[in-house]
């Protein structure tokens, strides 16, 4: 969620600023510290342009929703926005506005992120409203009824999305009745169970220095870190429950997910079990993946399915490699009397990744893909603090972006073959489909 963003760039700015971060292709020098209330910090300083961009990693993921109260950590994280013990929403906004700075939240499966945005000569007092809504949030009856309200008109629309519904009842089919196989967001019956009490106890219990990390990144000196910015951080002092530890076992087995509705295309997800991040294989199966179904145009899928038979309208493939237990998937629209054969030259496709070597060709376009692109998430500030928090996250190391490259350029063509052999079941998986069950011939199959 947004609650303001008034930074605005023409066209003109938008290109030198991609120039000037694109012309480095480097990551900024780093510093990390822990601090004596737990927090993990990291800095990059970086004055191409005179503003701090704060991006704050909290363990207060969807994981850490109590049963029965799906979505109370997504509501949590937006809620916070909605005023403080010393102020209202509007006067936060007001705030906002006149420093032309930026306060949004978001929260996936693992964790929350608070992002921040200020200009440099608004630093001091930026971070002050940052520390107080992150801190001391008033929850407003009104406001949090309103959200849920909202959050609720949200969930009756992605209903109606032919797409979500499949992506959902995919991870449900994979994971259960936990955390990873429920919508971040929460379902109609658990949002209409969470309370504003509800918000203060898990704010209480998964908001706290302990283990987060913040991420500061641009025109901060040294002299601005030590003077301004640790001390702000220094004096967050709410302790708060450690996460506790999460096993995720994804369901194996073949399994078909049948959802009959009145429509004209078929949406379909053919997907299994996949790797963690920690995966030694992870760049293997990043390259192999690429020439498979995510590579865009260039894909096998695409090749086949649509440009050579003109049987889907897009298709895609993914790994979804977490810090726990990932997923693979397969995810295609196309007419519903044209599912079962698209369906078919999917498994076809990775039964080839598995039995056949790639070419050459495949191999190097996949490559030079991947390590060309990777400068691009280090062309704004926004994009160097979102990799420093993956790369801390993960344990990836500080040198990532220098080691990268070579990671991606070991790859061989008898790593795909392997990694495509252990990682790709193609008599193996779940199928979901979201169709006219009658005209795509699934009518007989049951839900």
């Amino acid at each position: 969620m947004i609650l303001r963003k008034r930074f605005v760039f023409t066209l003109g700015v938008v290109v030198w600023i991609a120039l000037s971060f694109g012309s480095l292709h480097a990551m900024p020098p780093v510093q990390r510290s822990v601090l004596p209330n737990g927090l993990i910090v990291i800095n990059a300083e970086e004055k191409t342009l005179p503003f701090v961009t704060f991006k704050l990693l909290i363990h207060a993921g969807a994981r850490r929703d109590p049963n029965g109260q799906g979505g109370l950590a997504s509501l949590t994280a937006r809620a916070l926005l909605f005023g403080t013990a010393k102020q209202t929403m509007a006067g936060i906004n007001e705030q906002l506005d006149f420093m032309g700075a930026s306060l949004s939240s978001d929260t996936g499966r693992d964790y929350a992120v608070i992002s921040f945005r200020v200009l440099k000569k608004d630093l001091d007092a930026g971070l002050k409203l940052f520390m107080e809504v992150l801190s001391q949030p008033a929850f407003p009856e009104q406001e949090v009824a309103n959200e849920k309200a909202r959050t609720l008109a949200a969930i009756r629309a992605s209903e109606d999305r032919p797409g979500e519904v499949a992506d959902k009842a995919f991870l449900n089919a994979l994971y259960g009745p936990g955390p990873y196989g429920q919508p971040v967001i929460g379902t109609r019956e658990s949002v209409e169970h969470i309370t504003t009490e509800s918000l203060r106890r898990f704010h209480h219990s998964c908001y706290g220095p302990g283990s987060s990390v913040m991420v500061i990144v641009g025109d901060v000196s040294e002299r601005d870190l030590k003077d301004t910015v640790l001390t702000q951080l220094s004096a967050w002092n709410q302790a708060a429950t450690p996460a506790p530890p999460l096993e995720i076992k994804a369901e194996r087995g073949s399994k078909r997910v049948n959802i009959d509705r009145p429509l004209t295309q078929a949406n379909v997800v053919i997907g299994h079990e996949g790797i963690r991040r920690d995966n030694p294989d992870f760049y293997a199966v990043s390259v192999m993946n690429y020439i498979l179904g995510g590579g865009g145009l260039s894909s096998r899928l695409m090749h086949d399915i649509r440009e050579e038979r003109g049987l889907a309208y897009s298709v895609s493939s993914s790994y979804d490699a977490g810090k726990y237990q990932g997923s693979f998937r397969i995810v295609l629209q196309t007419k519903t009397t044209s599912a079962s054969e698209a369906i078919y030259l999917a498994l076809a496709e990775m039964s080839k990744m598995r039995s056949a070597p790639v070419s050459e060709k495949e191999l190097e376009g996949a490559k030079k893909y991947l390590i060309g692109s990777f400068p691009l998430r280090l062309i704004t500030q926004e994009g160097i603090a979102g990799l420093l928090l993956q790369v801390e996250y993960f344990g990836l190391g500080f040198d990532y972006v220098d080691r990268y490259p070579g990671l991606i350029q070991a790859v061989t063509i008898e790593d795909v073959l392997r990694v495509a052999k252990l990682y790709l079941h193609p008599d193996d998986y779940i199928l979901v489909e979201v169709a006219n069950l009658k005209e795509t011939g699934a009518e007989s199959q049951t839900r």
